[in-house]
């Protein structure tokens, strides 16, 4: 609560970097909600995702991006790119994510951009936890902080949650004054159309192997919320006849067990019964199908 006299921050802050280095991890373990898929498969988030952190007089509006990536053979690819580019343009302050372990080419790329933006730029160090002698990492951060004019460079562990809340202090310190935007109980404006969907391709890029994820997606063709129980229906697109028989598996066990961890998660996020029936489509070059990209919402979200 704040009081009528008290100065009061909102700001915009995007989440950027090159695929897989736990941004999506990263939003979630501010948030101390899901509210972001993760996987350990590079480019699992693939259209901005929106989280909200109120503390007192600060809220924080966090955009989790997708990757940002060197190589674009597809529409979707580019349409990936299109919005990390769009969210920089509308962010007060930018987050950057690296690996601690290693700086990559496409760390540089994503360098390369936000060199080109005005917003101030917090370089995140992360998954410390993976790096073993932490003393081995000071060389890093004093070479790194380098690399640009960094308002802050903070080294962190997003999935164990270490040193999140010093990183939390920096943002709120340079939020721009301004009323509060959302509601202080609000913490994202997900959908839960949108949520289930994400769930389900979740559940796909954790079981399957490295290539199909990238060719799946989800649509929801139906979604009917009663008050105690909601039924989905929900179309999983593929581009080729093999992977709709890898999706489905042996005797339908992987679109069964797909199935059974996206409900079980669902009914804890919606807190009622959920009844989920999935089906699996060919559609042939769907990710480089400018009017299913549309439909599906990756131009527009």
């Amino acid at each position: 609560m704040t009081n009528e006299n008290e100065k009061v921050y909102t700001g915009s802050v995007a989440i950027v970097g090159r695929p897989n280095v736990g941004k999506s991890t990263l939003l979630n373990a501010i948030l101390g909600e899901k509210v972001s898929i993760t996987s350990k498969k590079p480019q699992t988030t693939r259209q901005r995702v929106l989280g909200v952190k109120t503390e007192g007089p600060y809220q924080a509006i966090y955009l989790d991006t997708p990757g940002f990536h060197k190589n674009t053979p597809r529409r979707l690819n580019r349409a990936m790119n299109r919005t990390v580019i769009s969210v920089l343009h509308e962010a007060d302050l930018v987050i950057f994510v690296v690996d601690c372990r290693r700086w990559t080419e496409e760390d540089e790329l994503v360098l390369t951009r936000l060199k080109q933006q005005e917003q101030p730029v917090i370089l995140v160090m992360n998954k410390v936890d993976t790096a073993g002698d932490k003393l081995q990492l000071l060389p890093t951060i004093e070479e790194w902080s380098k690399k640009m004019d960094f308002l802050a460079v903070v080294p962190i562990s997003a999935l164990k949650e270490n040193n999140v809340a010093e990183l939390e202090k920096v943002i709120n310190e340079h939020l721009p004054e301004g009323p509060h935007i959302f509601a202080a109980d609000d913490l994202t404006d997900n959908t839960d159309k949108f949520m289930a969907a994400e769930l389900i391709r979740e559940k796909l890029m954790r079981l399957l192997g490295e290539e199909v994820p990238y060719s799946i997606t989800v649509q929801i063709e139906k979604f009917e919320d009663s008050e105690t129980l909601i039924r989905i229906a929900a179309l999983i697109w593929v581009e080729k006849d093999g992977q709709k028989a890898i999706v489905i598996g042996h005797k339908g066990e992987m679109l069964k067990k797909v199935g059974q961890l996206a409900r079980e998660e669902m009914e804890d996020l919606f807190e009622k019964k959920v009844f989920l029936h999935l089906w699996v489509k060919v559609k042939s070059g769907w990710s480089d199908d400018d009017h299913l990209l549309r439909h599906l919402g990756y131009a527009d979200r």
